[in-house]
């Protein structure tokens, strides 16, 4: 049974599964095996230099000859040189957040690029659709890094309701279950970042893919609230500092105190002082595993749900 929804069809893939453009997380090597296995890879752009993300692009487009994207988290300081690389380079789609695409949508729209901003609310998502966004992707709280505050269950047939253009789910989806859910509040398609954490192909340091394996239901918490931009995370002893300084609205140390942990968590592997950036479905990960071994059992499940309830996605 193949599932074909409007995502499918918008982005020229097989599933319906975009795997979250996680900075520090997904480089190449997992979002190609991703699109290899039928859904579409992300490249986590965050702050990554300009010729570091070129070497990025190039590497996927050797080893996959399939869509990919890249996330643009819109507030990095050189964002005008990063989607002037994308154009140059013909990405087929972008992902956005941290700020608004509007400066940038004539020319990704020009270049036949897909735009799906990365919305916590129906405000947003009208906004986005307005400017001319092909899609949107709602993210709710359970997601891992930078939330909102609405959940996926609540968000995304709002969205739903509020837009003409394709909604994809995201926060909270790990396994087939999850996507059926997904569909059956209107989504077209899931975007899923911490089960891919865990893949073979994702580079990250092995100490925080054994983090995400050990997490327990409980076992993330938001940090930095008081500086407007709340990030869940996995407990370790640098989330119960930043969370002090909350108790203390210390904004501007916790801004100093987390500059450059996610990278010393993804890369160096450092568990106590590095921000573990992890949804609230790491209790559901139970394994190392091919991307392709991920995606084939999300797409079996959720067909497996969606016979026992005798309903389809809408296509």
């Amino acid at each position: 049974m193949a599932l074909r929804t409007r995502l499918t069809s918008l982005l020229g893939i097989e599933h319906p599964i975009i795997q979250g453009g996680m900075a520090w997380t997904a480089t190449a090597e997992l979002v190609a095996a991703v699109s290899n296995a039928g859904g579409i890879g992300v490249i986590g752009a965050g702050h990554m230099p300009t010729d570091n993300l070129r070497v990025q692009i190039r590497n996927a487009k050797l080893l996959t000859d399939k869509p990919f994207g890249v996330n643009l988290m819109l507030l990095t300081p050189h964002i005008d040189e990063i989607v002037q690389l994308v154009l140059d380079e013909h990405v087929p789609m972008v992902t956005t957040g941290a700020g608004s695409p509007g400066k940038y949508m004539s020319a990704l729209m020009e270049a036949g690029i897909k735009v799906i901003p990365i919305v916590p609310s129906v405000a947003l998502a009208k906004r986005m659709e307005a400017m001319g966004a092909d899609a949107v992707i709602g993210e709710g709280m359970e997601a891992g890094g930078h939330i909102g505050d609405l959940t996926t269950m609540v968000l995304t047939p709002q969205l739903v309701d509020a837009v003409e253009i394709p909604v994809i789910a995201a926060g909270g989806i790990a396994d087939g279950r999850g996507m059926a859910a997904a569909f059956a509040l209107g989504a077209v398609g899931v975007q899923v970042g911490t089960r891919f954490m865990c893949a073979e192909e994702c580079t990250i340091h092995p100490d925080i893919k054994a983090a995400v394996l050990k997490a327990k239901d409980r076992d993330t918490v938001v940090t930095g609230r008081s500086t407007g931009h709340p990030v869940r995370v996995l407990k370790n002893k640098l989330a119960r500092e930043i969370m002090e300084l909350d108790r203390e609205n210390k904004a501007e140390e916790i801004e100093a105190l987390g500059a450059g942990k996610l990278a010393l968590a993804m890369r160096d592997g450092d568990t106590a002082m590095g921000s573990l950036m992890a949804g609230q479905v790491a209790s559901m990960v139970c394994r190392i595993e091919p991307a392709a071994d991920i995606v084939a059992e999300m797409m079996r499940d959720a067909e497996a749900v969606m016979r026992r309830l005798g309903s389809t996605p809408a296509a």
